[in-house]
């Protein structure tokens, strides 16, 4: 059970990683102005929220 807790956590942190990584991506493609990539990345970074809430509930069971 350990374990399991051990990798969640590691996965919610590499998760947070990740997003963080989208929304200077998705800073810069505002400041470029190309909405198509602002979409998509907005797009990601929800994706990644469900995953990371979805990791998060696993997480406190």
């Amino acid at each position: 059970m350990a374990k399991r807790k051990k990798r969640l956590k590691k996965g919610m942190e590499s998760l947070l990683d990740v997003i963080a990584e989208h929304e200077e991506k998705r800073r810069k493609a505002i400041e470029d102005g190309d909405l198509l990539l602002k979409e998509y990345y907005d797009k990601e970074i929800a994706r990644l929220w469900r995953d990371y809430e979805k990791r998060k509930r696993r997480l406190e069971k």
